[in-house]
């Protein structure tokens, strides 16, 4: 059943939802009906708004035991790169907005995040471990060169040597390589880079609002040049679509500096899988039925299964596949499958003017 479509006197300009149907928690639906008044009415372009929160907290805890962290903070409540298949759609459900056009346009920021952030570490009971940013919405989306959110984060836990790591595909991170490049000298940082394909017309079709995939090869040779770790994450990995590149892609990010590598199989919680095959029907029509039936068959029978240990990477004859074109290619082109860990011994508070300055 196709998705209802937003106004239609609303103008979509560079978007990856045509919908904005209601969350999963809203009680009422509403569609788009003619009156019968044979009006003329104006177009109107949708345009991003924003709202401010101010949180209570922002040091949100991980359990999932298929991460590698414990923690993370997201600056950013929806993302303005429009990214079609992103998993985090769904979290604007609990703000009581649609996770389709809602999730693009109305996002929101938490300006007071870094001071939030600075009492929760300085608490005696913290104990430290890397922070991860970027894994629900970019930290580097485009409304972060006004707010500067992300920017005012590094400076307090570069302050406070605490360890992080950070996925974007925003180029707004090559603001910040005098913090990044400086951190990484410490060993504090680490970057994941997320290129889904090679091929910018079907990038743009799929994250109408995000770099294209040159621009962020080119971002991974900044970094690397600023000497910060630099993993590529084939994220996400589509079936039938995006699937065949996973080798070009990872030649390529060895070629622009990235030390190491990882994917991750197409995600459709929620309202996400109904936006994607409404997305493949109007753009992919002739791959439509090819790529769901090949995502089916790496999750269950369904389009998509949540279970521990297998939501990455699926499962099955062609998951199993996938996992071993991965581990040649990452033999072929020297990337590792992990980065380092980033040092976590040396946190503390910040010396204040009149400490007894140690000589060691």
């Amino acid at each position: 059943m196709s998705l209802p479509p937003a106004d239609p006197f609303l103008r979509l300009r560079a978007r990856g939802a045509a919908s904005n149907a209601a969350g999963r928690f809203e009680p009422y639906r509403r569609v788009t009906e003619n009156d019968g008044w044979d009006i003329p009415e104006d177009e109107r372009l949708l345009r991003t708004e924003i709202s401010e929160e101010r949180p209570r907290s922002v040091l949100n805890p991980v359990s999932s035991p298929d991460l590698g962290f414990d923690r993370s903070v997201n600056p950013y409540r929806g993302c303005e790169h429009g990214c079609i298949y992103c998993f985090a759609r769904p979290s604007h459900a609990y703000l009581g907005l649609s996770a389709g056009l809602d999730f693009e346009t109305r996002l929101v920021a938490r300006p007071e995040a870094p001071a939030i952030l600075a009492r929760e570490i300085a608490r005696k009971s913290y104990a430290c471990a890397p922070i991860a940013f970027g894994t629900n919405t970019d930290p580097y989306q485009p409304i972060e060169a006004r707010y500067r959110i992300m920017r005012r984060m590094l400076e307090l836990l570069s302050d406070w040597n605490h360890p992080l790591g950070i996925v974007t595909k925003g180029t707004l991170v090559e603001r910040d390589l005098d913090l990044l490049g400086a951190m990484a000298r410490r060993s504090l940082v680490q970057v994941g880079i997320s290129v889904t394909t090679l091929d910018a017309d079907l990038a743009r079709r799929l994250e109408p609002r995000a770099p294209a995939p040159a621009r962020r090869l080119r971002v991974i040779e900044a970094l690397a040049r600023a000497g910060v770790p630099v993993r590529v994450m084939v994220a996400p990995l589509i079936p039938v679509l995006t699937e065949p590149e996973l080798e070009r892609i990872l030649a390529a990010a060895r070629d622009a500096g990235a030390r190491a590598a990882s994917y991750i199989l197409l995600r459709l919680p929620h309202e996400v899988a109904p936006l994607f095959r409404d997305w493949l029907d109007r753009h992919e029509p002739g791959r439509a039925a090819h790529v769901m039936a090949r995502l089916r068959e790496m999750r269950g029978g369904k389009d998509y299964d949540a279970e521990w240990g297998t939501r990455m990477t699926g499962e099955g004859v062609h998951a199993d596949l996938t996992a071993r074109r991965f581990a040649l290619a990452l033999k072929r082109t020297g990337l590792a499958a992990k980065l380092p860990p980033p040092n976590r011994f040396g946190f503390g508070p910040p010396p204040r003017p009149g400490d007894q300055l140690s000589l060691f």
